[in-house]
């Protein structure tokens, strides 16, 4: 069982790694072989409308992506990480989403279990894991819910609290992927 995280914030060893970082190590717990990707370091164009994907599932675009297309395809779960910025995703998590449309033309991603992993200051969250999850539901994939971490500055989520009534963001990360694995397994049986 192979569980990628993808990290879409333009800074490194932020929240948002940090709460992706939490769930992929409880996963790994439950015996879930485990890989982070962080987008920081890649460089994905945005998609460009060309509609060259739509006969055979490929992007036409050289770049970083198609390292990415193949993690994404070669997982049994995604725990898609994101900051929120002005009430939304990253640009990098929306270019990736933006360009999965080559795999959705194939429902490449169908069946594959996911979580999303929110990072944020005050607001914003709920659209984004609202968002989030609806990027999964036009994908097909399971969906097992998501983490928010409430944290002012890099590295507040460790001690910063969690969407629910008394969860911290700690804990809400390692439920999903927790919840990832434990869904992977009930799916491949």
């Amino acid at each position: 069982m192979k569980i990628i995280g993808l990290v879409c914030s333009p800074r490194t060893g932020g929240n948002t790694e940090i709460l992706v970082e939490e769930a992929l190590a409880a996963a790994r717990d439950k015996g879930a072989q485990t890989e982070l990707v962080r987008v920081a370091d890649k460089q994905i164009l945005p998609c460009n409308a060309c509609d060259g994907c739509s006969d055979d599932g490929q992007c036409v675009i050289e770049d970083d992506m198609q390292e990415i297309y193949q993690r994404l395809e070669a997982s049994d779960g995604i725990i898609f990480g994101t900051p929120v910025y002005f009430i939304n995703v990253s640009a990098q998590a929306k270019a990736i989403m933006d360009r999965t449309y080559a795999l959705y033309q194939k429902r490449k991603l169908r069946g594959k279990v996911a979580a999303a992993a929110v990072a944020v200051r005050r607001v914003g969250a709920g659209q984004v894991l609202a968002l989030m999850c609806t990027w999964f539901a036009v994908h097909q994939m399971i969906t097992v819910g998501g983490c928010i971490g409430y944290g002012l500055k890099k590295g507040a989520v460790r001690e910063g609290t969690g969407a629910g009534p008394r969860s911290t963001a700690l804990g809400e990360a390692k439920s999903i992927g927790k919840a990832v694995v434990d869904m992977i397994s009930r799916t491949t049986k």
